[in-house]
């Protein structure tokens, strides 16, 4: 078990449980109210309610019971290992490769070859995700970071919902989106028809992505993207919903003769190192499939620069 977090309010009127999840960014809103309800967190050394509404010095215990044996299997499955520290490591996560375990999927994901690496990852707050602070789509290529242990955890979480992680993402997208740069601001949230799906939608959350040509190639544009928020699928929601599609996406456009999965690579990821500060940046470049359908649109086989 971690050593448990001792906070004192600074200022009163929050609610308990608010409280918690301002200062504990990797613990999902259904793990703090079971971590309150059963007395692992504590207000002046007693046990609280959720509601309870904080005061200026009232001292703030934070607890994790010892972690559960891991339901997942450890795999030896290859990683592309871009950085590693005591802290965290970066992998290049190939298309086709699920980041955590889900119903119908157990096995072959990032995570159970994490855990065929390092079996002490730690589980947080959701045993099915240990070190997972991020998520790239099955189908999506790219950099994802993943943390060691808790307080790397808790600091790259932080980034990640303080928006001081910058992810930078290359796509493929049908047509020539005009302007040449520009802010998609949007909302997303479930498609209302497809229910698998995400859509833009009025009642969907704030979500915006910002893009801008890299080069324009016959009737496709390649892209570069920095969402400003995680939303689910939301590259590929606000490409589509803009009327340009990432190529090859069946979901939301169609696919294509081009390249067998939709046309998204992380590429670029810049964050601060949680021992020591240091703002970081990583890159991956592109793999197989997506340069080969680049160099089929660029006359002549004319290098296309991208990694900058």
């Amino acid at each position: 078990m971690d050593r448990p977090k001792q906070l004192v309010v600074d200022h009163g009127s929050k609610r308990l449980d608010c409280f918690v999840a301002e200062h504990s960014p990797e613990f999902s809103r259904s793990f703090i109210q079971k971590l309150i309800a059963e007395g692992w967190i504590t207000v002046n050394a007693q046990p609280a309610k959720p509601a309870l509404r904080l005061k200026t010095g009232d001292r703030v215990v934070i607890a994790t019971p010892p972690p559960e044996p891991s339901p997942l299997a450890p795999e030896h499955i290859p990683l592309d290992i871009i950085y590693e520290d005591a802290d965290l490591i970066v992998i290049n996560k190939p298309s086709g490769m699920t980041t955590h375990p889900a119903p119908g999927n157990r096995a072959g994901t990032l995570v159970n070859a994490l855990l065929g690496l390092l079996p002490e990852l730690t589980a947080g707050s959701a045993p099915e995700r240990p070190g997972i602070v991020h998520r790239l789509d099955k189908d999506t290529s790219g950099l994802i970071v993943v943390a060691k242990h808790r307080r790397a955890l808790e600091d790259l979480s932080g980034q990640f919902k303080s928006r001081r992680v910058e992810k930078t993402y290359l796509a493929l997208v049908k047509g020539h989106p005009e302007p040449e740069a520009g802010l998609i601001d949007a909302p997303i949230g479930r498609n209302p028809v497809h229910h698998q799906r995400m859509a833009v939608v009025s009642s969907g959350r704030p979500a915006q992505t910002a893009y801008r040509v890299r080069r324009r190639l016959g009737g496709y544009t390649l892209l570069t993207l920095k969402p400003a928020t995680g939303r689910t699928h939301q590259i590929r929601v606000h490409l589509a919903g803009i009327g340009h599609p990432v190529v090859g996406d069946a979901v939301y456009g169609i696919r294509s003769e081009l390249v067998a999965r939709q046309f998204l690579h992380a590429y670029k990821l810049t964050f601060r190192l949680p021992s020591t500060g240091t703002e970081a940046t990583f890159t991956a470049p592109l793999p197989t499939d997506l340069g080969s359908a680049l160099e089929t649109l660029v006359c002549g086989g004319s290098r296309i620069e991208y990694n900058r």
